[in-house]
Formats: C-alpha cells, structure tokens, sequence
C-alpha cells in the first residue's frame, strides 16, 4: 500500500510540474534566459570567480565585502549572490540584484573596502519575473 501511494504521488508530481511548464509562455522564456549573461562571463577577457586570487589580503577582502552583503536580511537571493572577485585589491561585482538600491548599497560597501578607484561595476538589476 504505502508503495503505491508513493508512486502515485510521484506520478501526481511529475503530471503537475509538466503541465505548470506547459502553460510558461515563449514570452516568459525569453525573458527569463540568461544565456547572454553566461556567454558574456565566459569570454577570456572576463573575470570569473575561479580567478579570485588566494593570497591573505584579497581573501580578506572578499570576505569583508561578502560578510557585509550577507548582514542585509532585506536584500534579495540574486544580491546575496553576488560574486565578488579580488585581484591585488582590485574588486570586480558581477550579476543580478533586484533593486537599484541593492546596487548601490553593494557598491558603496565595496567601495569603503578597497577605495573608489579599485571597483569595477558589472552589477545588472533583474528583469522582473512574474
């Protein structure tokens, strides 16, 4: 009996997880497709976050601006998310933040860190998705 019950379940899942995909618009897609972004961060010239340096003062860097990001319990997932990459105390802010507000709080933040001269902005606000 209880085997059944998980199959059937399963079943009832899976149907429902489908027929939720099946009604998402091609509008709806498209918009929440960050394929350019991936593109974009893949190119040889960008930064990625496997190129943070480990050396003790661009750790701590990171983890200053990070530790920082992290006390704001209002922000959003995407700003939480952030990636924050450190080079000989240069500091680069890339992805998606749901406000304007996130945007500057982070950057102000990464900006008393390490000055105003040593942080590149390549923060974007989220297109809302509904």
């Amino acid at each position: 009996m209880i085997k059944n019950k998980k199959a059937f379940f399963l079943a009832c899942s899976i149907i429902y997880a489908s027929s939720s995909y099946a009604n998402t618009s091609v509008e709806e897609v498209k918009k929440n497709d960050n394929s350019r972004v991936n593109e974009r961060d893949s190119k040889e010239r960008e930064l990625s976050a496997d190129q943070q340096k480990s050396n003790s003062s661009d750790t701590q860097i990171t983890a200053r601006i990070r530790r920082d990001i992290m006390n704001q319990k209002a922000f959003s997932t995407y700003a939480k998310n952030i990636k924050i990459i450190t080079v000989d105390g240069k500091v680069t802010l890339k992805g998606q933040v749901r406000t304007q507000k996130e945007q500057t709080w982070i950057l102000q933040s990464a900006r008393s860190v390490v000055g105003l001269s040593n942080v590149v902005d390549k923060i974007e606000i989220a297109p809302e998705t509904y």
